[in-house]
C-alpha cells in the first residue's frame, strides 16, 4: 500500500521534529573529548561519563514517557521531553566543569521522546504503512549523524563546548514549534496503546529480535567508546587539528553515502539483510582495529574511518526496519520501545568502556576492547540468520512489508 500524501506529509514533519533533537545529540561526539579533557575536574572516566550518561535516562524513560504519551497525548509528551532536553542542553551549555555537563547531559537524557515520537507516527499512519513512516523517521535519523560528524568541528572551533549544547538547544526548541506548527493532530488514535515494561522486556529476548536488539546494541557501544578516544587520537597521533578533522569526516561521510545507495538498493529481503548485519558487524570489527593502528601511517585512519561509518550507517538504516518486519503487528511498538531502549543502553557503556579504557589502559586498548565484541556478537548474527529463516518467519515479514 503507498503512502498517502497526509502520510507523507505527517512522517516528513515528524522526522524532522527527530532528526532536530538527534543532530543535537550526534552534535558534540567528534570533538567532546577533546575539548572536555581541559575541563575543571575532568578525568577520562568523567569525560566517558558525561559522552555515554545520556544513554542510561533514555533506555529507562522511554517507556514510561510513552505510557505517559497514552494519557496526555502524544504531542504534549514529546512537548515536556524536548523542554527538558532543551534545560539539559542549556545547563550544559553554561558549566565551565565536568560535573556539570554531566547533570546537563543527564537532563538531555530524561527527555526520552523516541517511543512517543513513533507512536505519534504510528497514530497518523495506515497499519500497513507504519514500517514505510517509521524508515522515514530512521533516514532522517541517519542523515542527522552524517551531519553533526560533519559540522561538529568547524562549530566547535567557533565557539567550544557552549557553542555547540547552545546549537542543541536552540534546534530542540525548534523542533517543539514544528510539532505544533507543521505535524498534524491525530483524528484519531489508531495505534495500540504505548508498550508495558513486561512487553518490552519480552521483545527484547524474543529470539526474532533479539540479535536485531544486541546488534544495536553493540554498535553503539562501538560508536560511543571510539568517539571517547578518536577526537585525541587524531589530533596527537595523526596531527589533524581539530577544527580541521572535518576535513577527514565529510570525504569519508560522502563515501559511506554512496556505499549505502549502493548497497540498500540490493537488499530487499530478510535474509539479504541478515546477512548484510553480518557483514558490517565483521567490518565494525575490521574498521576498530584499524583505528588502533593509526600510529602506523594515515592509511589505516582513512581506511579505517571509510569502513566503520560505511558500515554503520547501513546498520542504522537496516536494523529498524528489520525490527519492523519481524515484530508481530500487535507488539511492534514494544519491539520498537525495547530496541530503542537497547540502543540507548549501548551508548552509556560505550561510554563508560572508553573513560575506563582511556585512562587505565591507554587509547588503543579502547578500539581493540570494543573491537573485541564483534567476537561474541558475529556468532549471534549467524545464529539469527538461521533463526530467522525457518519456515513462516520469512515469509511472514515478507509479506508484513509488502
Amino acid at each position: 500500500m503507498k503512502l498517502s500524501k497526509p502520510e507523507i506529509r505527517s512522517a516528513s514533519a515528524l522526522a524532522s521534529v527527530v532528526g532536530l533533537r538527534m543532530f543535537g545529540l550526534f552534535l558534540i561526539l567528534p570533538v567532546f573529548a577533546a575539548y572536555a579533557r581541559h575541563l575543571p575536574g575532568a578525568t577520562p572516566l568523567l569525560v566517558g561519563l558525561a559522552i555515554g550518561i545520556y544513554g542510561i535516562g533514555q533506555a529507562l524513560l522511554q517507556v514510561p514517557m510513552g505510557m505517559l504519551s497514552d494519557r496526555i497525548g502524544r504531542r504534549v509528551t514529546i512537548t515536556l521531553g524536548l523542554l527538558v532536553f532543551v534545560a539539559g542542553s542549556i545547563l550544559a551549555a553554561l558549566s565551565h566543569n565536568i560535573t556539570g555537563i554531566i547533570i546537563g547531559r543527564a537532563l538531555q537524557g530524561v527527555g526520552a521522546v523516541s517511543g512517543a515520537s513513533q507512536a505519534l507516527a504510528a497514530d497518523l499512519s495506515h497499519p500497513e504503512n507504519r514500517s514505510k513512516v517509521m524508515g522515514i523517521i530512521g533516514v532522517s535519523v541517519g542523515l542527522a549523524f552524517v551531519l553533526a560528524i560533519i559540522l561538529s568541528a568547524p562549530l566547535a572551533a567557533m565557539g567550544g563546548l557552549e557553542a555547540l549544547f547552545s546549537v542543541t538547544a536552540v534546534l530542540a526548541a525548534g523542533a517543539i514549534v514544528l510539532l505544533w506548527a507543521v505535524v498534524p493532530r491525530p483524528s484519531a488514535r489508531r495505534a495500540p496503546a504505548a508498550a508495558s515494561w513486561t512487553d518490552v522486556r519480552h521483545m527484547v529476548v524474543q529470539p526474532r529480535l533479539l540479535v536485531l536488539n544486541a546488534s544495536v546494541f553493540v554498535m553503539h557501544t562501538m560508536l560511543t567508546a571510539s568517539f571517547v578516544v578518536l577526537p585525541l587520537v587524531m589530533l596527537h597521533v595523526s596531527g589533524i587539528a581539530l577544527n580541521h578533522q572535518w576535513e577527514l569526516y565529510l570525504p569519508v561521510m560522502l563515501v559511506s553515502v554512496v556505499v549505502m545507495g549502493g548497497v540498500l538498493r540490493r537488499v530487499r529481503t530478510v535474509s539479504g539483510s541478515m546477512k548484510l548485519i553480518l557483514v558490517c558487524a565483521i567490518g565494525l570489527g575490521v574498521s576498530l582495529c584499524g583505528f588502533a593502528a593509526i600510529g602506523y601511517g594515515a592509511f589505516f585512519l582513512w581506511a579505517a574511518a571509510c569502513l566503520f561509518f560505511s558500515c554503520f550507517n547501513l546498520l542504522e538504516a537496516t536494523l529498524p526496519s528489520l525490527v519492523s518486519r519481524l515484530a508481530p503487528d500487535h507488539m511492534r511498538g514494544a519491539a520498537l520501545g525495547a530496541y530503542a531502549t537497547c540502543q540507548f543502553l549501548g551508548a552509556f557503556v560505550g561510554g563508560m568502556m572508553g573513560g575506563i579504557g582511556m585512562g587505565q589502559l591507554g587509547t588503543a586498548s579502547v578500539f581493540l576492547i570494543a573491537a573485541a565484541l564483534a567476537v561474541f556478537w558475529i556468532p549471534l548474527v549467524g545464529w539469527g540468520m538461521r533463526h530467522v529463516a525457518l519456515p513462516g518467519v520469512q515469509g511472514q515479514a515478507e509479506s508484513a512489508s509488502a
